[in-house]
């Protein structure tokens, strides 16, 4: 099979150097120098993954990931010069898979193309439906539905992986590299608030729905989801 990658930036040099390797290994390539054609083309080509530049004109990356992740799952991952924590926190908020700091190393931007498109392939290998069911709480990942109290609520892609990940393990206590690594699916160097951010915003939605389960924090460890019912 022949994957297709949508290479999404304004620096036409980057460009032509990344269409360049990936064609060499084997890959389909489309080049898009702007935000608001990276969103087309991601409708009009269905590309199996997406490098994704954060400084574009128009759109901006964060932009154009929120926007494409409107419609689809498809893999995102970031190029980036910037190096805050901030902005490492607010793509994986939005639905990144994977980041990749300029300036970069060809082989390095392959491998983790290649990585993220074997961990899609693997979901997408899977035919039963990924679903947890606890008292007044399901979490089905199949079609990203959390369903609290029987009603329906919206929640951003991570934030279900990571309560779908702790559910389907009660008990078990996670840290937050061991989340980062396991739900975001690679190594994320730098500050590991972004587990707590989405903790946060879990529990904000599932703080006291039942005495039958919780989304306990182990201090000094990490998070663990907790119920009488192993």
């Amino acid at each position: 099979m022949q994957y297709k990658i949508l290479i999404v930036d304004d620096d036409v040099n980057i460009c032509e150097l990344l269409r360049l390797y990936l064609e060499k290994d084997g890959f389909e390539t489309t080049v898009a120098n702007d935000g608001e054609t990276a969103v087309k083309y991601a409708e009009k080509f269905s590309p199996d993954l997406i490098l994704l530049d954060i400084m574009l004109p128009g759109l901006d990356g964060w932009q154009v990931c929120r926007e494409i992740r409107k419609t689809s799952e498809v893999p995102i991952i970031m190029l980036t010069a910037k190096g805050e924590t901030f902005d490492k926190i607010l793509g994986l908020e939005l639905g990144a898979d994977d980041y990749v700091s300029k300036p970069f190393d060809t082989k390095e931007v392959i491998a983790r193309i290649k990585a993220v498109l074997r961990r899609s392939s693997e979901k997408d290998k899977k035919n039963n439906v990924e679903e947890v069911r606890y008292d007044k709480l399901i979490i089905n990942l199949t079609n990203y539905e959390l369903i609290v109290n029987g009603n329906r609520i919206d929640t951003p892609p991570k934030e279900l992986e990571l309560i779908y990940h702790l559910a389907s393990n009660p008990n078990r206590v996670y840290t937050r590299d061991q989340l980062l690594d396991e739900v975001w699916g690679f190594d994320y160097y730098g500050d590991s608030r972004t587990v707590d951010v989405h903790v946060k915003r879990l529990r904000e939605k599932l703080e006291n729905v039942s005495d039958e389960w919780s989304l306990k924090t182990v201090w000094g460890v990490g998070y663990k989801f907790e119920t009488s019912k192993n």
